[in-house]
């Protein structure tokens, strides 16, 4: 997608920052009461701006100074403006007016995060702009016009995270479902997740628009993961030498050591007669199986997504066998698509039960020597099938000397919301509960394959 370029503006210019964490509200802008400004996506002037101290309470001379300058049409003050960006326009009186480009981010800030029903429960005002100027006189802003606006005002990041809460948050799915904006938006994971969530509601040609999200995305995780992946399973240093020079197994401090004697001191130079590198010792690969049990319900998106490019980067690797099934009530063998990430994530439809039984029944079928299998289940753990006979299925597994890795997250984050319960029962028949990163997944893998 082409960006915009943006128009500098007379007065000092705001961005709105997004801080660690889902923003909150203050005053005006954001919806959960009593929060710190801290909590809120943090107006910035700039790449290089540091966090805003809290301004002084607003009274005695220096406030009217200020109020009085930016009457008199003088630049208004860049760190008022960003807590009038922060609070809204309920502080507009402490602060003092916007700047125009200000006023562009204020807009946009209030068309989206202005639709929040807790700030009418609260009784909090609207900032009141509601329409754009544009060609001859104003025009209600659409979530086309928006998404050019936010892109022109707010720097890459912060444009991410107003287009991850107008899809999760608030629901606007015209953002993934509109031929229009999905021109517009630019390909993240977010929107990834957004598009797995409703491609079922879109028609052929905006399916044939979101697929493009998908395979920019995907080929963004690949670069990324496959490297980390690969690089797990080399084999590992030892302090043999080697004469195979290789750059990944140069030896810094033995080339160092070995060509002190011509060190040259007048040009602070070390010349390097001869290199050195280690040798890796090889992994003994006997075949093994990973069976990757992903449950497809809607609240885990992301590891339906890592859990397909991380099956495309252990596809074809010596010694694995890879096999890819996802699960709600019905259980789909995707393993045939395995190599395709992008065509077996637009197979997926998230949503639905979980029957987690009968997906680990069907990974049970797929084991060929026991001893030599990796179960990785990939779910929340909330069970609507029958618990008892998960537990059961699992134990059979452990016992029969099957390693069995219960993972109730997949992704870059790894950040688990689960049914504790049914993971402790499983901890307890033998599993490995817990959450990773495919990186720390293919470490997994291979530390056992090196067994």
């Amino acid at each position: 997608m082409t960006t915009p370029e943006r128009t500098p503006d007379p007065a000092p210019t705001v961005e709105a920052v997004p801080g660690p964490t889902t923003p909150t509200a203050t005053a005006g802008r954001m919806p959960t009461a009593g929060a710190g400004p801290e909590a809120a996506p943090r107006p910035d002037t700039g790449p290089d701006t540091g966090p805003v101290a809290a301004p002084a309470a607003a009274t005695g001379p220096e406030v009217g100074s200020r109020q009085g300058d930016a009457a008199s049409g003088t630049a208004p003050d860049a760190g008022l403006e960003r807590w009038r960006l922060l609070l809204g326009s309920a502080a507009e009186q402490h602060t003092g007016p916007l700047s125009p480009g200000g006023a562009g981010r204020d807009a946009a800030l209030d068309w989206l995060y202005g639709r929040d029903p807790d700030l009418a429960r609260r009784g909090v005002r609207r900032s009141g702009v509601t329409s754009r100027t544009g060609g001859n006189g104003p025009s209600a802003l659409t979530t086309v016009d928006w998404l050019d606006d936010i892109h022109r005002l707010f720097p890459k990041e912060t444009v991410e995270r107003l287009e991850r809460d107008a899809v999760e948050r608030y629901g606007i799915q015209e953002i993934v479902t509109d031929p229009a904006v999905l021109e517009r938006v630019e390909p993240s994971p977010t929107l990834l997740r957004a598009v797995l969530r409703t491609k079922h509601l879109m028609n052929p040609e905006v399916l044939r628009a979101a697929r493009r999200i998908v395979e920019s995305v995907v080929r963004q995780l690949l670069s990324r993961l496959r490297p980390e992946v690969r690089r797990a399973f080399h084999g590992t240093r030892s302090r043999t030498p080697s004469r195979v020079p290789l750059a990944r197994d140069f030896d810094f401090r033995r080339t160092v050591r070995a060509n002190l004697a011509h060190y040259q001191p007048a040009e602070r130079r070390l010349l390097i007669e001869r290199a050195h590198f280690h040798s890796r010792t090889r992994r003994h690969m006997t075949q093994w199986q990973l069976i990757l049990l992903v449950d497809q319900s809607g609240s885990m998106a992301g590891s339906v997504i890592h859990s397909a490019v991380t099956a495309a980067c252990l596809w074809g690797l010596p010694g694995l066998k890879t096999h890819l099934v996802a699960f709600d009530t019905q259980v789909v063998d995707l393993t045939a698509d395995v190599t395709d990430p992008v065509e077996l994530l637009m197979r997926v439809q998230l949503g639905g039960g979980t029957d987690i039984a009968r997906a680990v029944r069907y990974a049970a079928g797929l084991v060929e020597n026991p001893r030599r299998t990796i179960v990785a289940l990939v779910t929340d753990f909330y069970e609507g099938g029958d618990a008892y006979q998960l537990v059961r299925s699992v134990r059979s597994l452990v016992e029969q000397g099957t390693t069995v890795l219960g993972l109730a997250a997949l992704d870059e984050d790894a950040e688990p919301d689960y049914d504790r319960g049914t993971a402790a029962r499983l901890a307890e028949a033998g599993a490995h509960v817990g959450a990773m990163t495919p990186g720390h997944l293919a470490e997994f893998v291979a530390e056992r394959l090196g067994r």
